[in-house]
């Protein structure tokens, strides 16, 4: 089915706690790459809340499985991608007072500002992704501002709570997914998915790769990492 992308951001929220070295989310990546992760997802936030900027450097040079940014269009961050050059960039909405990401970026009311970063990004060499909303019209500028590759947020899927809401979302996710791909695109998923729900994601036809993170780091807390990994690739690739 899909590939697996493992997001260590919160092996970095637990070290900046006590603003020290421990739990070194490198050592991290490397246990999830080991343990069957197709590529490592982190977040160089604005605010350096949980990944900061020499993890970036160090995972770039650590990996060998593909290693994915997730940034905003900050010109900041932006330019230590270029200076990265981390195998692909996804760019996502970010703000400030958010707990985790609300929702995907909205590329037709910041197209001309996503169409430039993607630009620059791409001329550096870096693949870009675009986290967005499963929504015909964000669908549509994404593929306008030359970008090739979509993740498709799926928070709303992940916190729908009766059997028909659950239902719905996923239906949209299949919907969208299937439009995206009739135009060219790559198809990525992602946000708030866990191991019970995860499945019926991966199965979506012709589904690329799931980025998951907070699920698999709570869930290795009670029965390590390497094992949280391996339950969850177990999942994504349908074995």
């Amino acid at each position: 089915m899909a590939l697996l992308g493992v997001n260590i951001d919160h092996i970095a929220t637990l070290r900046q706690a006590r603003r020290e070295f421990d739990p070194d989310p490198i050592k991290a990546a490397l246990i999830c790459e080991k343990a069957g992760a197709d590529s490592i997802v982190a977040h160089l936030r604005e605010d350096r809340r949980h990944i900061i900027d020499e993890d970036v450097k160090r995972l770039k040079n650590a990996l060998k499985i593909r290693f994915n940014l997730e940034m905003s269009i900050a010109k900041v961050i932006v330019d230590i991608a270029c200076k990265i050059k981390p195998d692909q960039a996804t760019l996502v909405p970010e703000k400030r007072q958010e707990i985790t990401t609300e929702g995907g970026l909205d590329v037709v009311k910041n197209f001309i500002k996503i169409k430039r970063v993607n630009t620059i990004l791409s001329d550096n060499g870096v693949g870009v992704s675009l986290f967005i909303d499963p929504i015909k019209k964000q669908i549509d500028k994404t593929l306008e501002a030359g970008v090739k590759i979509i993740e498709i947020h799926t928070g709303c899927f992940d916190l729908a709570k009766t059997k028909t809401a659950i239902a719905r979302e996923l239906k949209t996710i299949k919907a969208m997914t299937k439009y995206a791909q009739s135009l060219g695109l790559t198809v990525n998923a992602g946000h708030g998915l866990k191991y019970h729900n995860t499945k019926a994601i991966a199965e979506i036809p012709g589904m690329h790769e799931l980025n998951i993170g907070h699920s698999i780091i709570a869930h290795a807390a009670f029965v390590g990492l390497e094992k949280a990994v391996k339950e969850m690739a177990k999942i994504v690739h349908g074995k």
